[in-house]
């Protein structure tokens, strides 16, 4: 593991299913004019086929549970609910 390379995103600007694989273009927030809100960038995309970004946002839901469990994240009732 010495030569893992590491990534830093804001976010995921887009994903999108094309070729029959799932894209993710992450972003990062590039510095604007003084004042003014940073701009979205596309930096890096990562590819994969449907079964890995299956388990891929396995993984996340999972994480998301234990993150809620622990109380660093809040669970949003109104979103859960459609917004009613």
């Amino acid at each position: 593991m010495a030569d893992k390379k590491e990534i830093f995103a804001d976010g995921i600007g887009q994903i999108h299913f094309a070729g029959n694989m799932v894209r993710f273009d992450f972003m990062t927030l590039q510095p604007a004019e003084d004042g003014k809100a940073p701009v979205p960038q596309a930096n890096v995309r990562v590819i994969m086929p449907p079964q890995g970004f299956l388990g891929a946002f396995n993984s996340m839901q999972q994480l998301i549970d234990k993150l809620v469990e622990a109380g660093v994240l809040q669970k949003n009732e109104k979103a859960a609910k459609g917004k009613k």
